[in-house]
Order: C-alpha cells, then sequence, then structure tokens
C-alpha cells in the first residue's frame, strides 16, 4: 500500500481525546506521525479498534473447529464490526478433543502473526473456559466433562496451546482451585473467575491467590445476596478485580448494566460479547463446541433443554460495535468510555498494553465514527476493511 494521510474532528486514545488529529500512515500499514492540526470540516471520530477477549466463533464457525478455513471466515467477521484482537475461547469437551483444538488455535495464532499483509482481526491468545467450572453454575458446559482444577491437565493444555492460554476462567470454590490460580498466575496466564457459586471468602481467597477478572459478570454465578454477597457483589466491591459484561440486553438488565459500570468505572469494566458460531447468521441451529444452540430472535438457547422447557442461554449474537453502543444508551456514558472498555481495559487486564495502543511505530488500527456515533468504517493497518 501506499503511505497516505488519516484526518478527523477527534481521535479518542487510551487515555485523552486529541482534536482535528492528522495521522501519517506508512507503506507497512504502520503509524508514522500523529498531530494535532487546524480546525477542518471532518465529523467522524476515531478510536482503536476493539479487543474481544472472550468470543466463541462467528460466520457460522466455532474457533474449537481450529481450521484455517475456520479462522479466515471468524477473523474477517470480527474485522468488519470493529475488532482488531481477540482471545479465541474455548468450551468445556472431551479432553482429547480439548487438546486438539487448542493445537489447531495455536497454528491460527502462529499463522496470523506470520502474515503481516492479512487485513483481519488478529487472534493473539486463547481463552480457556472450562473445563475448571462450577457443577451448580456451568451453564452449557457438560456436567460431564468438568474437571477438578489441576495444574497437570493445565499444563497438558499449555502445551497443546505452545503457550497461547492467555486467560483461564475458573470456579474458586472448586476442590484444587487456589493452587491451580496461583501456578497459571505465576507462569503468566491470568485467571477469571466465573463460572461459580463461590463465597464471598472463597472469592477473595481466589483474588489473593492472583484471581485478575470475573468471567461475564452476574452471569453464571451465585446471585447477590445482602447477607452474603457471594462471588458477584465481591465482584463488584473489589477494586483490584476486572469484570467482564455481556451487554446485550439480553444478558444482563439495564439497571445492572449501570451498577456494573458504577462500581468497576472505566478502569476496570471490560465488554466482551461471547459470541458463537450464529453470530452474523440467520436463526436456525448451530454448535458451540460439540453443543447444539438454538438461536432466534437475538437469543442462544441450549437445543437439549429447550426440548424440555428449560432455557439455558449459550453464549450471544452480540458484535462489539452493539456493545459498544449499548453500553452508551443503558448508562449514558461517552464513546470514549465505552470504547476503553472494549479496548484498552482488557489489554491492560492482560499485560498487552501495547494492543489498542496508538502511537508512532505501532499498526494503523483505527474504527471510523459518524457524528451520530454509528461505527461507519474499520481500518487494519491502514487499509479499510469492506463492508464494515
Amino acid at each position: 500500500m501506499k503511505a497516505s494521510l488519516l484526518t478527523a474532528r477527534r481521535l479518542i486514545t487510551a487515555d485523552g481525546v486529541v482534536e482535528n488529529p492528522r495521522i501519517a500512515i506508512d507503506s507497512d500499514g504502520t503509524i508514522d506521525a500523529i498531530e494535532a492540526g487546524e480546525p477542518n470540516n471532518e465529523e467522524t471520530t476515531l478510536t482503536t479498534g476493539f479487543f474481544d477477549i472472550h468470543v466463541h466463533g462467528a460466520a457460522g464457525h466455532d474457533a474449537m473447529e481450529g481450521t484455517a478455513e475456520a479462522f479466515g471466515d471468524i477473523e474477517g467477521f470480527l474485522a468488519r464490526k470493529g475488532v482488531a484482537h481477540f482471545l479465541a475461547t474455548t468450551v468445556t469437551a472431551p479432553i482429547e478433543r480439548t487438546l486438539r483444538a487448542l493445537e489447531g488455535i495455536a497454528d491460527a495464532i502462529d499463522a496470523a502473526k506470520k502474515d503481516d499483509a492479512v487485513r483481519a482481526a488478529q487472534p493473539v491468545g486463547i481463552h480457556l473456559e472450562g473445563p475448571f467450572l462450577s457443577h451448580a453454575k456451568r451453564g452449557v458446559h457438560p456436567a460431564t466433562e468438568l474437571q477438578p482444577p489441576s495444574v497437570e491437565l493445565f499444563q497438558q493444555f499449555q502445551q497443546a496451546a505452545r503457550g497461547n492460554i492467555r486467560l483461564m476462567t475458573i470456579a474458586p470454590e472448586t476442590q484444587g482451585a487456589l493452587e491451580l490460580i496461583e501456578y497459571a498466575t505465576k507462569s503468566g496466564t491470568r485467571v477469571s473467575l466465573g463460572h461459580s457459586d463461590a463465597t464471598t471468602e472463597e472469592t477473595r481467597a481466589a483474588i489473593r491467590a492472583g484471581g485478575a477478572s470475573a468471567t461475564h459478570t452476574f452471569n453464571a454465578m451465585r446471585r447477590l445476596d445482602h447477607r452474603e454477597p457471594g462471588i458477584a457483589g465481591v465482584v463488584l466491591d473489589a477494586e483490584s478485580l476486572y469484570a467482564e459484561l455481556i451487554c446485550d440486553g439480553i444478558h444482563v438488565a439495564s439497571e445492572f448494566v449501570r451498577l456494573w459500570l458504577r462500581a468497576k468505572g472505566e478502569e476496570r469494566a471490560i465488554l466482551v460479547t461471547d459470541g458463537i458460531s450464529a453470530t452474523g447468521m440467520p436463526d436456525a441451529n448451530y454448535l458451540l463446541g460439540e453443543l447444539e444452540v438454538t438461536v432466534k430472535d437475538g437469543r442462544c438457547l441450549l437445543t437439549s433443554d429447550l426440548a424440555n422447557g428449560v432455557e439455558t442461554l449459550a453464549g450471544s449474537v452480540l458484535t462489539m460495535d452493539r456493545a459498544v453502543a449499548n453500553v452508551c444508551r443503558y448508562t449514558g456514558c461517552s464513546l470514549a468510555t465505552a470504547v476503553r472498555l472494549a479496548s484498552r481495559n482488557p489489554a491492560r487486564m492482560l499485560g498487552l498494553s501495547e494492543i489498542g495502543e496508538i502511537a508512532v511505530g505501532r499498526p494503523a488500527n483505527f474504527n471510523v465514527y459518524s457524528a451520530a456515533g454509528k461505527l461507519r468504517q474499520t481500518i487494519l493497518r491502514g487499509e479499510v476493511i469492506p463492508g464494515a
């Protein structure tokens, strides 16, 4: 590509706003210079690309397929919705099936690292959601495949993943959890607390052991109680803890979205999609790992439970651009705040502060918003992604 110049009414960075920015983009797709220019007639706002740390799939494909074809379609779809980076997220399955999936995902991560010419969302790691979850709060994760937390089994998973497991969900109350949290944290994997019926003290112990975040806050968690706040209460109260939230208007009521944002603030709240293979597809039946999910009117429900009259949510069809728009609408927060929840905060939680950083020498990854606050274009490495 040729060197180019990008201008806008304003640029939202991780820490502030630049008015009337002029951004020079080098021929290799990196930022060459950023400066504040003279007032102009531009109406657009530039932000960094999103970072979704909890997404299972999209465009008819599941990350656990682990194939180049699946990841090509997932990466392309996510890019069109403003995502520059993501963690490919697993779901509980038989151990051998999980090991094969982790190997395939690691292949996709390596391929993305090697191909600088690819203009698509980049998988930068794995979120291991399961099998170290609570039976009481397993959600759709199959009970027969849940495992007690085990350092040895985690080592097997990490070896298959070639060290790419950056985030792991674990239920703090399960036997062996604290040992695994300590081990994983020391070895460089962040631990997220979730799918849990943990008490207040069990949750606090997990944070002391190294727990860094909470998985889809309020969902698959012990309910709040004014005498025994449990995991959800501690997640809201603990200043050090980051907390994910699925802001689709289905998983969490707007009142609790506002409570979550007030409690965690701009520094610790994280937007995720928990998107599955059905994202971007028409209503039908789809797979989440090996589980069949029925999608109707934006709700993803476990098919086997529906047959018994039970509605169990199984991920979402939310996209990150919609999550950002929703949190602005539900809470009244600014676009700048919402974007940081979808980019800066997950990167900082994982210790990947360079992701989402708009600076000279970094990839020219931007989302272009209209004056009305609607995502208009995604730019990755200086090139416009068609169909945003």
